[in-house]
């Protein structure tokens, strides 16, 4: 018997009318009696008794209809699951990130998509820069977010936010009244810089070279994040990217920008060896319309 046979015979017995089972099926009514004749010819024997116009199933027709019911059971899961797929409300996501964005644009990201995705299943690290590249090189993480990529081949990449440099301090501090900042303004005060042999503490002290300042910290962190903590707590002032300076934690210090000019870009990578799924296409758009929200994008 066929899996459309089993269709029709499953219509009969919850219907009990040709006419009713064929407007269910979108068939004809000929074409279900024909069909039912058909099967009770292929069984040799009766899977319906015919009692007022209406079909009863005899208990050879029942046995049959409850032995099917695992099989449209299994149809309608597997048909979910086509819909979960094609609109990505299910599945797994493994993305990675170092701290700046981990703790800036991706939470909020995160937030939106489980809320249209409740079924998603999201595994998120959080790493070095060498450590997210190679997470997904290893395909480890499907997705990975960093701050000055430059590339690297078997990895793709796209740019979510150019931005620049800014200084942060607490409110009220000295700095605060400036529009911007220059390396001769931090000469007089306590000064938290990024360590050298990072991305963004080399740039830093390429800046304060350039105007002929000598970069001098009171305090070497490596993490932006570790900066701002300090600067808001008074340790001193701090040059950071834009996602550290305006997390969550950070939204009552003062933010100017930093001159000269220096730039920072948030790059999302990916392995080149697999197409992204539609569940990292939509996280990537999540993850630049939060920081449309944050004031990071135009």
């Amino acid at each position: 018997m066929t899996l459309r046979q089993l269709e029709i015979l499953r219509a009969l017995v919850l219907h009990r009318t040709t006419v009713a089972a064929a407007q269910d099926l979108g068939l004809s009514q000929p074409a279900i009696s024909n069909a039912l004749k058909a099967m009770e010819t292929q069984a040799g024997f009766a899977l319906f008794e015919r009692v007022n116009n209406r079909l009863h199933p005899t208990p050879e027709g029942m046995t049959l209809f409850r032995e099917s019911e695992a099989i449209f059971s299994l149809h309608a899961r597997l048909e979910g699951r086509l819909r979960d797929l094609r609109d990505s409300r299910s599945g797994q996501l493994r993305i990675v990130a170092t701290p700046p964005v981990a703790s800036g644009i991706i939470p909020p990201a995160l937030k939106q998509l489980l809320h249209t995705r409740p079924r998603l299943q999201v595994f998120f690290d959080v790493r070095r820069f060498e450590g997210v590249v190679e997470a997904v090189l290893s395909h480890v993480a499907e997705l990975g977010f960093v701050l000055g990529f430059s590339g690297q081949p078997g990895l793709g990449s796209e740019v979510l936010h150019a931005g620049e440099m800014v200084c942060v301090c607490p409110p009220g501090h000295p700095l605060s009244q400036l529009s911007e900042v220059s390396p001769a303004d931090l000469t007089d005060y306590p000064l938290i810089g990024l360590e050298r042999g990072t991305r963004l503490g080399d740039a830093l002290r390429r800046s304060f070279h350039s105007v002929d300042v000598t970069f001098r910290p009171s305090v070497e962190v490596r993490y932006c994040n570790t900066a701002c903590t300090l600067a808001a707590s008074g340790v001193g002032v701090a040059i950071v990217d834009p996602f550290s300076a305006h997390q969550g934690d950070n939204r009552q210090l003062a933010i100017r920008p930093f001159r000269p000019v220096t730039p920072v870009k948030a790059h999302v990578l990916w392995s080149e060896a697999r197409p992204l799924s539609r569940t990292c296409q939509t996280f990537i758009r999540e993850v630049r319309q939060a920081a449309r929200t944050d004031g990071l994008l135009d």
